[in-house]
């Protein structure tokens, strides 16, 4: 079945990676694969560069490393089935990026009702839907 899954994380709304998550691991428990935790961090402008500390850069991939590998802690599966990974750019482009440079056989992405602004620009998982190259599951 699936080998190698990849679930895009939103920090600032973990609680919407849960059942994606849980997802994920039924499909890794059933075929033994593995299951790989992603967060994409935000660019800062460069114009805003100058107002911010030296090692603002630094200190927000560590937050992120730490937040994330907290979640993937808490996964139900063997720690050497599950991994975790602290992106940088755009959240769409980076998780198909990642999708098949490692890959992966499914992408499952947590999801909530769209607002108005979803439905004119889409969505990262509508992008992520419309472009993958492996199997998409939405799972809200």
């Amino acid at each position: 079945m699936y080998k190698s899954i990849l679930v895009p994380i939103d920090l600032a709304e973990a609680d919407l990676s849960e059942p994606a998550i849980r997802a994920a691991v039924s499909f890794a428990e059933t075929s033994g694969g593995t299951v790989r935790l992603v967060y994409v961090r935000s660019l800062v402008p460069i114009t805003y560069m100058e107002f911010v500390p030296a090692d603002f850069d630094a200190e927000q991939q560590s937050d992120a490393e730490a937040k994330l590998a907290a979640i993937a802690a808490k996964v139900p599966l063997p720690p050497e089935q599950v991994s975790a990974k602290v992106l940088v750019g755009s959240v769409h482009g980076e998780v198909l990026a990642e999708a098949e440079a490692a890959g992966v056989d499914l992408i499952v992405i947590g999801s909530h009702e769209p607002g108005m602004l979803a439905y004119v620009l889409g969505s990262n998982a509508s992008t992520i839907v419309r472009r993958a190259k492996c199997s998409v599951l939405v799972v809200r």
